[in-house]
């Protein structure tokens, strides 16, 4: 399974990661636009909006992405470590964290 996390805090990106691996999900996190993130972001089986804390510019780039590849998406006004796992949890369920 793989993630693609927009927006969030730039310090959390390490503690992002680290819980997408404890529910056995690969991760790709884009806090900031930078560059062309269609080219980087590639397919996902789901992508999670942080809505708080990204641009509208950088939310219409992901949604295009994430219906070019047909993968579910996530909106999540808060961008906090709780509300990524509760995500996780509810979407991978089987998945046991560690």
């Amino acid at each position: 399974m793989s993630v693609i996390i927009i927006g969030g805090n730039e310090r959390m990106e390490r503690i992002y990661s680290d819980a997408c691996r404890e529910h056995g999900c690969k991760a790709k996190i884009f806090t900031k636009a930078s560059g062309d993130i269609s080219k980087k972001v590639g397919s996902a089986d789901l992508f999670v909006l942080f809505t708080n804390t990204v641009s509208h510019n950088l939310v219409k780039t992901a949604l295009n992405e994430a219906r070019r590849c047909n993968a579910d998406v996530e909106r999540c006004h808060s961008s906090s470590l709780s509300a990524l796992k509760n995500i996780l949890q509810e979407r991978f369920p089987q998945q046991t964290c560690v």
